[in-house]
């Protein structure tokens, strides 16, 4: 390099140092919110992952998108797929594309999960979704598309009910606060519902504490399993929630494990593990519960753990929008979102 440019080079990093760091930071993180939806708006339904075969899923889907009176546009791909084989990643890609390219959709929504999203992460076109921020929705399999949309584009997507889900009154409450509503969520806690004599949704405090930080997470499995790609999770300052069903006690341990040893677990805030139906059965391999396992392998981590909070793979779920600030309350199980999520 010339002296002209060694100059040239010198004033623009003066010019640099001159702004404060945190603008720089804030700039480069600017998360991109989707637009509240409102009635009456259109949508956008699609099956990333697996597709349907009975006609009755579509209509479980038209009764939750009538009751919240919105006009609705399924994608051509969604239908006709034989048990649970998946349209082929060029029609699911074709899908995505078209429905966030189209004006007149306000919001998408996945119809279900299954299997087959990450096939996509490496087709799809993420400048389009940064130039066309609709609300994206969905869950388990979707978690590979929630990661990869929100660290390629940039955009808040949500974590939440698919349209097959059964939208129980707690989770249209959380539903509406989410989607419909230009405000913070606020607090998330469990429903006070009683079993007898017992709370049906019990949480349990694994290390006491209040974190705060971005909201990131997911699927356990499919985080896992986006390792060592490009769409790897961030976790470094984050709260992350975690979800699963139908893992053994040993399967979760061996996850959290190998989060662990990436260093994805010492690097959040705290952490929230969803309430995990069917996680804590007999092993022939494994000796210890489920609730032995979260000891073990998160105590340890000493920032503010709790277990049980309806996220997920529950009759009851909550929507969560991902990287927005929240804070975690795990003594008294509540996580509350402190950042709005729609413009």
């Amino acid at each position: 390099m010339d002296r002209r440019g060694i100059l040239k080079a010198g004033i623009i990093g003066l010019a640099l140092t001159a702004i404060p760091n945190k603008l720089i930071t804030q700039t480069k993180n600017k998360l991109i919110k989707p637009k509240v939806l409102n009635q009456g708006d259109k949508v956008g339904i699609i099956a990333p992952a697996t597709s349907v075969s009975d006609p009755s899923d579509i209509q479980k889907a038209t009764q939750v998108l009538d009751y919240f009176n919105l006009k609705y546009k399924f994608g051509d791909y969604v239908f006709g797929g034989e048990g649970y084989k998946s349209r082929s990643v060029s029609q699911r890609i074709e899908d995505l594309h078209k429905m966030f390219s189209d004006e007149e959709i306000k919001a998408i929504f996945c119809l279900r999960g299954g299997y087959g999203s990450p096939q996509l992460l490496d087709k799809i076109d993420y400048n389009l979704i940064k130039k066309n921020p609709k609300i994206f929705l969905g869950y388990s399999d979707i978690t590979a598309m929630h990661l990869a949309i929100t660290k390629m584009s940039g955009i808040v997507t949500f974590h939440g009910p698919v349209m097959m889900s059964a939208f129980s009154n707690y989770t249209v409450e959380y539903f509406r606060r989410a989607l419909f509503s230009t405000e913070p969520i606020g607090e998330i806690s469990n429903p006070m519902v009683m079993n007898g004599i017992r709370v049906a949704y019990p949480y349990r405090t694994i290390y006491s504490g209040v974190a705060k930080g971005g909201l990131t997470g997911g699927n356990l499995s499919m985080i896992c399993s986006l390792m060592g790609t490009p769409y790897e999770i961030e976790t470094k300052g984050k709260i992350l929630f975690i979800e699963d069903v139908g893992e053994e006690p040993f399967r979760i341990d061996r996850m959290l494990t190998q989060l662990n040893l990436s260093g994805k677990l010492s690097q959040t805030n705290g952490i929230v593990f969803g309430r995990c139906n069917d996680c804590d059965k007999n092993s022939n391999v494994w000796d210890y519960s489920l609730n032995e396992v979260l000891d073990q392998q998160l105590k340890d981590l000493k920032i503010p753990v709790v277990y049980g909070l309806l996220i997920g793979h529950t009759a009851e779920q909550v929507t969560i929008p991902y990287e927005v600030e929240a804070t975690l309350d795990a003594d008294n199980g509540k996580l509350i979102i402190n950042e709005s999520a729609c413009e």
